[in-house]
């Protein structure tokens, strides 16, 4: 990539920022009613996808503490799991490191009626793995001139692939990394990984620039969500996610309990149950 196309990425981006900051960040009241909004339509979603048996794949991409796993449970968290699927690999065992490269991701790629959500992909090669040096550049530059071939033979089989890359800046990723640190419910969060990466920010930042340059194709577009502010974050991600795949609300049918069956000779056991303290 020349230093005009970074220049160019830097820029859309700073203007972005520009605009996201001139708001007002968004009230939890206000946040609790839009979310309970857009969890009605991605019932609706999961119904539309059941019903046509629709195949989609959802990436989430973006540095470390950009935002990515609260937006994906922002998302699963009023639907099924078993339409809705969240896929985060682990790093890769000896046998998979030597197969194709994507020959483990694939086994993981929807069936008819499903959502598949990726809490970092296929893209790992193009970001972590060429930042860290797990692989070389060769290695890299090829993948990135042969990925748009392989969505699109996905995408031309049916499959609607939505990528989202989000963008959070210097500042607000420190803020976040070292809430892990103090906030027990999220040490499990930071790994030697992340302080590692945290000290390769540029190099992150042309990682990220070719990548969006070689894949940001106009048949699996890449959408860039400013995630500091990570509740307007959530919900701009939930609408574009909505608004991307046309559905329609199918006709709900009238709930009629049936009658309980009467007890009969049926009598409680008794029996030393084992309850769980009261604690709380």
């Amino acid at each position: 990539m020349t230093k005009t196309s970074h220049k160019k990425i830097q820029n859309n981006l700073g203007t972005q920022k520009k605009d996201i900051e001139s708001k007002s960040k968004l009230t939890s009241k206000r946040y609790d009613k839009e979310l309970e909004l857009l969890h009605i339509e991605l019932v609706k979603l999961q119904n539309w996808v059941l019903h046509k048996g629709l195949r989609v794949c959802v990436v989430f991409e973006g540095r470390d503490g950009a935002g990515k796993g609260g937006a994906i449970k922002a998302i699963t968290e009023r639907v099924s799991p078993r339409v809705f699927r969240v896929i985060a690999l682990p790093s890769p065992t000896e046998r998979e490191k030597s197969q194709m490269f994507l020959q483990r991701y694939i086994p993981h790629f929807p069936a008819a009626g499903e959502v598949v959500i990726w809490d970092r992909s296929w893209y790992n090669r193009a970001g972590v793995e060429r930042v860290m040096g797990f692989t070389d550049q060769a290695k890299v530059k090829r993948f990135l001139e042969l990925l748009p071939q392989f969505e699109n033979v996905f995408i031309e089989g049916g499959m609607i692939i939505l990528k989202y890359w989000l963008e959070v800046t210097e500042e607000e990723q420190t803020k976040r990394l070292k809430a892990r640190v103090d906030d027990g419910r999220k040490t499990w969060k930071l790994s030697p990984m992340d302080l590692k990466s945290y000290s390769c920010w540029y190099d992150y930042s042309r990682a990220r620039d070719d990548m969006l340059l070689a894949t940001d194709t106009p048949s699996s577009p890449w959408f860039v969500v400013p995630s500091d502010d990570k509740k307007r974050a959530r919900l701009n991600i939930i609408k574009h996610l909505l608004t991307s795949i046309p559905y329609e609300t199918l006709p709900t049918k009238k709930v009629v309990f049936p009658k309980r069956q009467k007890r009969g000779d049926y009598q409680e056991i008794n029996y030393p149950f084992r309850f769980i303290p009261e604690v709380y």
